[in-house]
């Protein structure tokens, strides 16, 4: 399949949420395409993200399946106007692959991001030292020559935190993450001071979970959860391996991982408490 072929991010979660609404509305794809005088397979290329849908026939469908609230209606057709729109990562070529770009999509159209992090630091807090550190740490993952740029993205996603209307990122870091000197003792304590002070923000959540909690819900490993609405419920949970990437989108997998995120939350410090252990950490370096 072509570049130009393949869904979009946005594509496919206007598809999947169509999918998802006709399904509760109890409707075949067979009356989807009678509605539309299409074909069901035409239909089916639109709840995989495969083709776009007009404004029109998007009304037809949303009227079709008993979709009255404006306000998702607004949010539905303002996607479906956006799925083709370029992300500024596109001006990277190949330097990020399909997964990654996914990824991007997901981050720069959510209203809410939570995330838990056992291991390493949330790539949106990460200074560009200890950036540049963990992926020369990779050579597996990471060609030497493409460092600089995927350290320049990492720096350019943190905007997500500042800009107008920006996300409301919650992160919930194991202690282990804070304890790891990556990069050099240096680098490290940078790294801490600058967790400390993007903390302060007023969209920003940061937790810690102390090692002195033993066994966490977080056993499953990393993840990202992504909020596309007014409510913080996951519409996409992203999950990533040394050799690929995928995000979720099942409702059942969404609560699940919004279950683990409650659990961690539980377990963990309190904001207050977790600047305080942050700061001991760093005066112990």
């Amino acid at each position: 399949m072509t570049e130009e072929l393949r869904p979009t991010v946005r594509g496919r979660r206007l598809g999947s949420e169509l999918r998802r609404l006709r399904e509760t509305a109890g409707r075949t794809t067979e009356e989807a395409a009678g509605a539309l005088k299409c074909s069901r397979a035409k239909i089916s290329r639109i709840e995989t993200g495969a083709v776009g849908i007009r404004r029109l026939d998007l009304g037809i469908l949303l009227d079709l399946y008993g979709v009255t609230s404006l306000e998702a209606r607004d949010s539905l057709e303002d996607l479906a106007k956006n799925t083709k729109k370029r992300g500024w990562w596109h001006d990277y070529g190949d330097t990020v692959p399909p997964a990654y770009a996914d990824f991007l999509g997901l981050e720069g159209d959510a209203r809410y991001i939570r995330t838990w992090q056992p291991l390493v630091l949330p790539g949106l807090l990460q200074t560009e030292d200890y950036a540049r550190a963990l992926l020369q740490a990779n050579p597996a993952a990471v060609r030497p020559e493409r460092i600089d740029q995927l350290v320049k993205i990492r720096m350019e996603r943190k905007s997500v935190l500042s800009k107008p209307d920006a996300a409301r990122f919650w992160a919930i870091i194991w202690e282990p993450a804070l304890r790891c000197p990556v990069g050099g003792q240096a680098v490290w304590k940078a790294q801490l001071r600058h967790l400390a002070e993007v903390a302060q923000f007023p969209n920003v959540t940061l937790q810690v979970v102390p090692l002195d909690v033993g066994a966490t819900a977080g056993a499953c490993g990393a993840f990202v959860m992504f909020g596309f609405t007014d409510s913080p419920a996951p519409g996409a949970v992203f999950l990533e391996t040394l050799t690929s990437s995928h995000y979720l989108e099942q409702e059942a997998e969404l609560d699940g991982y919004g279950l683990v995120f409650e659990c961690l939350r539980s377990s963990a410090l309190n904001p207050a408490e977790s600047l305080d252990r942050i700061a001991a950490v760093e005066a112990e370096a």
